[in-house]
């Protein structure tokens, strides 16, 4: 299967540089390109792509806002993924709960950006939940959030918070079947189950739940 992939970056330079990189491997196939965040959303909704690689910063429309739109729409089913320029980038919190796949640095090595864009049409992750946590537990820190209603997280069963808290501390499914002396099914399906409850579409999604609710606190 091909995967077909929008860029979406003000700097025609990044664009280019994206584009020579993913159209340089097989069944990858550079479908669009927009100049902002605007021209981003009618062009997922125009070409369909599988992924779409979202500057975090751009004119008119940014990539967060950009983000919560393509995610919104119910007949869209392209993973956003982010760009950043730094790691550390405060907007980074925002766009996944905006409802980004996960984030990768524009100076990434070409070999992560190819299993990057891969990843993200298989519906896994972008983003490490160990990764994720650091970033949570700073942004909680700094701003001094409070817990939210979140819709769902009572639904949830004993094992599921269980299971919700070990993916928030950055465990695969494999590595949760074995703390929790469980079949790797079994906690697929216990996964598939929270995600169901929340509402959300993918582990990092689950995680800035679980940060939101008070059900994972900085440090815990």
């Amino acid at each position: 299967m091909t995967v077909r992939v929008l860029l979406a970056d003000d700097e025609a330079l990044v664009r280019a540089g994206l584009r020579m990189i993913l159209e340089a491997e097989p069944g990858i196939e550079v479908v669009g390109e927009a100049i902002d965040g605007v021209d981003a959303v009618a062009m997922c909704r125009e070409l369909r792509p599988d992924v779409a690689l979202v500057d975090i910063r751009m004119p008119r429309l940014d990539g967060i806002q950009a983000a919560r739109r393509i995610a919104a729409d119910p007949e869209l089913s392209t993973a956003v993924v982010m760009l950043t320029t730094f790691d550390a980038d405060e907007h980074v919190v925002e766009a996944l709960r905006a409802g980004a796949t996960g984030f990768l640095l524009k100076s990434m090595p070409r070999e992560q950006l190819v299993t990057a864009v891969r990843t993200a049409v298989s519906g896994d992750s972008l983003l490490a939940p160990s990764l994720l946590r650091r970033l949570l537990d700073d942004f909680v820190r700094r701003s001094g959030s409070t817990t939210a209603t979140v819709p769902g997280i009572g639904e949830l069963t004993a094992r599921e918070e269980e299971v919700l808290r070990l993916v928030s501390r950055g465990l695969s499914n494999a590595e949760i079947a074995d703390e929790l002396v469980l079949g790797e099914g079994t906690v697929k399906t216990h996964v598939a189950h929270v995600l169901a409850k929340l509402g959300v579409r993918d582990r990092v999604q689950a995680v800035v739940a679980a940060y939101e609710s008070g059900l994972v606190r900085p440090g815990g």
